[in-house]
């Protein structure tokens, strides 16, 4: 299998290193790039699986940067990085070609399954349809959960977060993750929305089991493990 190359786009060394080091962590090859400019010109020499792009950028902003990439028809699927957390600056985002959008401040975990996500969707490989994790399985078609043998019955925001979860297994995932998969747009990460839905959905897929799936991770967010 041939190593995924990434293009990380960001002025700012500390972002920029724990994005770069984090990805190659996770055995991806990377290019850095400080400025527009110098982003641009290895986007249109590099073949790239994807691409971090800082909107703020010295010499060329991200979002010039990013039309002169589409107008040279070049289709390189592209992760925003942006302090601007506004709808209407996420609209401009992905109206100028982005293909997602990520607020600063982040977890590192997010940004690397929005990567996922991106390369996954541009190589057009089909996500699996049935999710399983030891003997709890999720089929997302006929939104049925089964546990043991026992058909479990859940709300839509509690299929999907278990979705979210069984899609992650063995990786931790955030409440900010939760969140924006969940309820579609940014609640305040402060409030206590994401605790409830997960004791809800643990008191169905855990409860009455004497193995439990659902891990909490204290200052990250959760995760489920089979073993």
């Amino acid at each position: 299998m041939n190593t995924m190359r990434m293009l990380v786009v960001e002025d700012d060394g500390k972002i920029a290193s724990f994005v770069v080091n984090g990805l190659r962590q996770n055995g991806y090859a990377v290019d850095h790039a400080a400025d527009g400019e110098e982003g641009l010109a290895l986007a249109r020499t590099v073949s790239y699986d994807a691409a971090v792009l800082d909107l703020m950028l010295p010499r060329l902003d991200g979002l010039s940067l990013l039309r002169q990439l589409r107008a040279d028809r070049i289709l390189t699927p592209v992760l925003i990085l942006s302090a601007r957390a506004s709808v209407d600056d996420r609209v401009q985002g992905l109206q100028a070609g982005g293909d997602d959008y990520l607020t600063k401040p982040f977890a590192f975990s997010e940004l690397l399954a929005r990567v996922q996500a991106l390369v996954r969707r541009s190589s057009q490989v089909a996500e699996p349809t049935r999710l399983t994790a030891g003997d709890l399985s999720l089929d997302v078609v006929r939104r049925e959960v089964i546990r043991a043998g026992e058909r479990i019955d859940l709300q839509p925001r509690e299929f999907s977060l278990l979705e979210l979860l069984l899609r992650n297994a063995g990786r931790p995932v955030t409440k900010t993750m939760i969140l924006e998969h969940v309820w579609d747009f940014s609640f305040d990460p402060q409030t206590n929305v994401v605790d409830v839905l997960v004791h809800r959905l643990r008191s169905k897929v855990d409860r009455d089991f004497p193995v439990k799936l659902i891990q909490t991770m204290r200052g990250v967010g959760y995760v489920l493990k089979a073993a």
